[in-house]
């Protein structure tokens, strides 16, 4: 394989890899527009499978989610703006990864950035998680975000060293 064509690969899997990534921050910022909907369908559908009877602290916990937000929708639902807000974030977030589908090398410092934000999730769940009366489990799942997030991402930035080794060995023989 000649050196151009190691490079062409190369720009093709950092961008597939990118373009998943950006594609799980929008879908993961638009489903926080509809949560009270989200937990409805989702308590029902877990209530048609034995997950009531094999984790029911776990269905009690996933009820008590869909309750308050029910009321605080009802009784305040200028209280949802938050979620609102935090749905707006991830697709700005997601805006922010286009710089290095766009040019890899030059943005490599938005995939950095993009790793110390995941790595900041476990904390922030932790302390907030607790702070807030979240259960452990539930503050796992939320840490499980960075956890995997990071991956693509960690993917992402050693394919983009390989593309600067590549450049570099491109243009010593120029």
């Amino acid at each position: 394989m000649t050196n151009r064509d190691e490079r062409t690969t190369t720009l093709r899997w950092i961008r597939a890899w990118l373009i998943f990534f950006i594609v799980a921050l929008v879908v993961s910022g638009v489903t926080a527009f509809p949560l009270e909907t989200e937990l409805r369908w989702g308590s029902d559908l877990l209530r048609a499978t034995p997950i009531p009877q094999l984790a029911p602290e776990f269905m009690a916990w996933i009820d008590r989610i869909r309750d308050a937000l029910i009321a605080t929708n009802d009784d305040y639902p200028f209280l949802a703006y938050g979620t609102d807000w935090l749905a707006f974030a991830h697709l700005v977030i997601a805006i922010a990864f286009i710089g290095p589908l766009r040019d890899p090398v030059r943005n490599i410092w938005i995939i950095q950035w993009g790793m110390i934000c995941c790595v900041a999730v476990i904390p922030l769940a932790l302390i907030a998680g607790t702070v807030r009366g979240i259960p452990f489990g539930w503050m796992l799942i939320d840490m499980s975000f960075g956890i995997i997030g990071i991956i693509p991402l960690l993917i992402v930035h050693r394919l983009i060293r390989t593309l600067e080794r590549l450049d570099a060995t491109a243009a010593a023989h120029s």
